[in-house]
C-alpha cells in the first residue's frame, strides 16, 4: 500500500518537474539568443561637451544586463533617469540590435557664484541649475555681490534691484562675443571689472555694456601681445575708442 502511494506521488511530481525544467530551459535559450544577437557593441554619444564619450558611457552603463542592447534600452526607457551634473536629460534610442544612440542635452549655464566652498551655476534666466565643488573653466565667476536668496532651482536675488539683469546681460554678451572671461567683479560702487587670463578690464558702471564687450575680443588679443596687466575701458564708446593699458612689471 505504501509503495503504491509513493508511485502515485512520483507520477504527480514528474510532470510538474518536467514543466519547471522546460521553463528554465526556455529562459536559458532566450538569454543565450539575446546575448548572442543583442550584445551591446557600440554606444554612439552626441551633444556632450563637458563629458567625454567614455565618461557618459561609464555613468549610463552600470549593470551586467546592460551588455544586452534590448535590456539596456528598456531599463533606460522605463527606470528613473540617471542624474549627471550639468546634464538636463539623456535620450536613448536603439539604432540596431548591437548599437545604442545616446543624445545628451546639457544645462545652459552662463555664470557661477561661490558659497561655502561650492560653486552655484545659473542659467540665462538667473535660475540656479547646478551646485558642485568644481569650477568650470569656461564659465565666469561673479564676485562682489551680496545675495538675498541663493537656492538651487530658484532665481538668484541680489542686494540691488536691477543689478542681476545687468549680470545676465553681460554674461549673454560674453557668450555671444566668445570672450575668454574668467571672472566678473563688482565693487562697492557697482563698477564692473572683468578678468581674462590675468588681465583686468575695468568697464565702470553702466546700464548696458554692449559697445565695450563687442570690441573687447580684439582688444584682449592686442593686450596679450603687449603683455598688459590691466585695461581701462570705463570711458570707451562708439565715439570715444581710447583705452588706457598698464603693462606688467
Amino acid at each position: 500500500m505504501v509503495r503504491q502511494l509513493q508511485r502515485k506521488v512520483r507520477r504527480k511530481r514528474s510532470p510538474a518537474l518536467i514543466i519547471k525544467l522546460a521553463i528554465l530551459l526556455i529562459i536559458l535559450i532566450a538569454v543565450i539568443v539575446l546575448f548572442m544577437n543583442f550584445r551591446l557593441e557600440n554606444v554612439i554619444v552626441e551633444g556632450s561637451t563637458r563629458y567625454t564619450e567614455e565618461e557618459i558611457k561609464n555613468r549610463l552603463i552600470t549593470k551586467k544586463t546592460d551588455q544586452i542592447t534590448l535590456f539596456y534600452y528598456l531599463r533606460q526607457r522605463f527606470s528613473e533617469p540617471v542624474s549627471i551634473p550639468f546634464v538636463q536629460k539623456v535620450v536613448v534610442s536603439m539604432e540596431n540590435r548591437n548599437t545604442i544612440h545616446v543624445t545628451v542635452y546639457e544645462k545652459m549655464v552662463v555664470g557661477c557664484v561661490e558659497m561655502m566652498g561650492s560653486y552655484l551655476y545659473f542659467d540665462m534666466d538667473g535660475i540656479v541649475v547646478e551646485s558642485t565643488k568644481d569650477k568650470l573653466e569656461d564659465i565666469p565667476q561673479v564676485t562682489g555681490l551680496k545675495f538675498n536668496k541663493l537656492v538651487l532651482h530658484e532665481k538668484l536675488e541680489v542686494q540691488k534691484e536691477g543689478l542681476f539683469e545687468t549680470i545676465l546681460n553681460v554674461t549673454k554678451l560674453i557668450k555671444k562675443n566668445e570672450l575668454p572671461i574668467d571672472a566678473m567683479r563688482f565693487n562697492s560702487e557697482y563698477e564692473l571689472t572683468l578678468t581674462s587670463d590675468g588681465i583686468e578690464v575695468s568697464l565702470g558702471r553702466k546700464e548696458f555694456y554692449d559697445e565695450q564687450l563687442a570690441a573687447l575680443k580684439n582688444i584682449l588679443e592686442a593686450a596679450g601681445d603687449k603683455k598688459l596687466k590691466s585695461i581701462d575701458m570705463k570711458n570707451y564708446s562708439k565715439n570715444n575708442k581710447n583705452i588706457i593699458g598698464e603693462k606688467k612689471e
